[in-house]
């Protein structure tokens, strides 16, 4: 899945715990009707992607969704998600080169030469 905007936040790398987790938190707004502000983690090793990254820059972020389950002290069960980033890209700055197939030449260029008096005619330089 991916997330298309321009970057709202950006927060630091933040470290937790003793065996030192790593997480950074980006918001990405997106562009539609209603634009939504996406609060997107990146952990560990990933939080390096967004060191070259500012605000009001437009990104496409690859994401996947997480989920838990987790009993609180009085035996009730709650679910948490969350938007995990693993890859960040600028987009919108420059033009892609185009992808598109060049055009065929006429049929007519495939058609067989016409014969000289069953003479073959040899072009190779060898």
């Amino acid at each position: 899945m991916e997330v298309t905007g321009k970057i709202k936040f950006l927060d630091e790398t933040k470290t937790y715990g003793n065996n030192g987790f790593r997480k950074r938190e980006v918001v990405v707004t997106t562009e539609e009707q209603y634009p939504q502000h996406i609060l997107v983690e990146f952990v560990q090793d990933k939080c390096d992607l967004l060191n070259s990254f500012q605000l009001g820059q437009n990104v496409k972020i690859g994401i996947n969704l997480r989920g838990r389950e987790w009993v609180n002290p009085q035996g009730e069960t709650k679910y948490f998600n969350s938007v995990q980033g693993w890859r960040i890209e600028e987009v919108g700055t420059a033009a892609a080169p185009s992808q598109e197939m060049p055009p065929m030449p006429p049929a007519s260029a495939f058609e067989a030469a016409p014969e000289k008096d069953n003479e073959v005619e040899d072009d190779l330089p060898f």
